[in-house]
């Protein structure tokens, strides 16, 4: 019984693997469900064993692209020196490796024009991931002995997304690598994380 269990959370986990990259890529309706199942190497009929319908896929697909970011924020928070580990996960974020990356960047970046048009339970996950993301930078902050880390954390998520969305649209060149250095600069300038 728990292989069964096993094997249907595996298959699971791949379904929402394929469709974060195909949401990443190509948005919300670029997740039709026969065609990702395709991706993912399964039969269509397969897709109600895992999800009550697209909109649920869409819902738990934002909660697996939010796991991706705390994936990355442990990955540079975690670490004993946390100033440095702090400025390195915004010179990450912001870097043109990630931005130029659609299918493993950031969700907030790939998708925040089109949350408006979800349907409120997506809409709600959607939201639940940016509140997450946001208090973890809040409580590095807070660690680091900042006064005003509510505000700042919201204006820190708010630049670095915001750059990093204008970066994408610009596409390559030398204007969207002014946005994302003067945007590392200056966030990290406000935080008081310049020269680490």
């Amino acid at each position: 019984m728990s292989e069964k269990l096993s094997h249907k959370e595996r298959t699971r986990a791949r379904i929402l693997d394929e469709s974060a990259k195909a949401m990443r890529e190509h948005g919300f309706d670029g997740i039709g469900v026969a065609a990702l199942m395709k991706r993912a190497g399964l039969t269509h009929g397969g897709f109600y064993a895992h999800f009550e319908s697209r909109d649920d896929l869409v819902a738990h697909t934002i909660d697996r692209l939010f796991d991706d970011n705390r994936t990355s924020l442990a990955r540079h928070l975690d670490q004993p020196d946390l100033k440095a580990g702090l400025a390195a996960y915004i010179d990450d974020y912001l870097s043109e490796e990630r931005i130029n990356w659609r299918a493993r960047g950031c969700a907030l970046t790939s998708l925040m024009s089109e949350v408006i048009r979800l349907p409120p339970q997506a809409r709600t996950a959607f939201a639940a991931g940016i509140e997450r993301f946001r208090n973890r930078l809040r409580d590095t902050l807070v660690a680091l002995g900042h006064e005003q880390a509510e505000e700042e954390a919201t204006s820190a998520l708010s630049e670095m997304v915001g750059a990093a969305t204008a970066a994408r649209a610009l596409g390559e060149g030398e204007m969207a690598s002014a946005f994302l250095k003067t945007s590392r600069d200056q966030i990290k300038q406000r935080l008081g994380l310049q020269g680490v």
